[in-house]
C-alpha cells in the first residue's frame, strides 16, 4: 500500500470513529431524563380505602376579608378546589394510582401524557389544602424564632425575603405557585412551578424540596377583586399568612 494511501485510509477510520462516538453521547443525552438520578420510589405501603373528599377550609369564607373577598373564597374553594377532587377520583380509576394516598401519588407522578390529568388534579388537590392551611384571618405576627433565623441566613431580612417570594410569584407566566421550601441541605430556597406542579413532585419538578409556604397566583384567586393587578394580591396576602402553621412546617422538615 502507498504511503499517500495508508494516511488516507488512517484519516477516514479516524473520522468515523469520531462520528460514531459523537453520535452515541448525543443519542445518550436525549434519551437521559434530566432527573435520572432520582431513583424510583417503590409501591407505597398505606393504601386509601375511600374516595378524596374537599377539606374545610376551617374559617368562613369571608374571614379573610379584606384582603380576600367572600366570593373569591366561595369560587376558590367550592367550585375550584372542589372540581380538582372530583377529576382526581375519576382520574385515578383502574391505574396504579387508584389506591394511592395523595402524598404518594404526587411523589410518582410522571410527565408522561397517560399521567397528566392525574398529575393536573392530584397537584390541585394538595397544593390548594396546602394553601387553606398556609392563611387565616389576620394571619399571626411573625415567624418562630428558628424560622426567623434560617430566614435572614438565606435572604438577609425579611424584606428580602418578601421581595424574592413576591418577584418569583409575579414572575410565573400565565398560572401557577410560588413556594418558601426547605431543601436536602436543610437551607430555605425559593422557587416557582407552572399549572399545579409542585416541589414534591420527583420526576416533574426542576427544584425539588419540602414546601412550607406557597401562593396560588392562577387568576382564579384573586382576579374578582384585583383584576390583572398580581402585584396587589401578592402584596395583600402577607397580612394572610398563618405563621404558625409555616413555622410548624419548617420545624417538621428540617427535623
Amino acid at each position: 500500500m502507498e504511503k499517500r494511501t495508508f494516511l488516507k485510509t488512517g484519516l477516514f477510520l479516524g473520522i468515523a470513529a469520531a462520528t460514531t462516538s459523537f453520535l452515541s453521547a448525543c443519542k445518550t443525552a436525549v434519551s437521559s431524563p434530566a432527573n435520572a438520578a432520582t431513583p424510583p420510589l417503590p409501591p407505597p405501603k398505606l393504601r386509601r380505602t375511600t374516595p378524596f373528599t374537599l377539606p374545610p377550609l376551617g374559617y368562613d369564607s369571608a374571614a379573610l376579608e379584606p384582603h380576600i373577598d367572600k366570593m373569591t373564597m366561595e369560587i376558590h374553594h367550592g367550585k375550584h378546589h372542589n372540581a380538582y377532587v372530583t377529576n382526581l377520583n375519576d382520574a385515578v380509576k383502574d391505574t396504579v394510582y387508584a389506591e394511592y394516598e395523595l402524598e404518594d401519588i404526587v411523589a410518582r407522578i410522571s410527565t408522561s401524557d397517560a399521567d397528566k390529568k392525574i398529575r393536573n388534579n392530584a397537584g390541585g388537590h394538595w397544593n390548594h389544602t396546602f394553601f387553606w392551611q398556609t392563611i387565616a384571618p389576620g394571619g399571626s405576627d411573625a415567624p418562630s424564632s428558628n424560622l426567623d433565623n434560617a430566614i435572614h441566613a438565606a435572604f438577609e431580612t425579611q424584606d428580602k425575603f418578601k421581595e424574592q417570594f413576591s418577584n418569583a410569584a409575579k414572575g410565573v407566566f400565565g398560572s401557577g405557585w410560588a413556594w418558601l421550601c426547605v431543601g436536602k441541605d436543610k437551607k430555605l430556597f425559593i422557587t416557582s412551578t407552572p399549572n399545579q406542579d409542585n416541589p414534591l413532585m420527583l420526576n416533574v419538578s426542576k427544584q425539588l424540596g419540602t414546601p412550607i409556604l406557597g401562593l396560588d397566583v392562577w387568576e382564579h384567586a384573586y382576579y374578582l377583586k384585583y383584576q390583572n393587578k398580581r402585584p396587589d394580591y401578592i402584596t395583600a396576602f402577607y397580612k394572610t399568612i398563618n405563621w404558625k402553621v409555616v413555622s410548624d412546617r419548617y420545624e417538621k422538615a428540617i427535623g
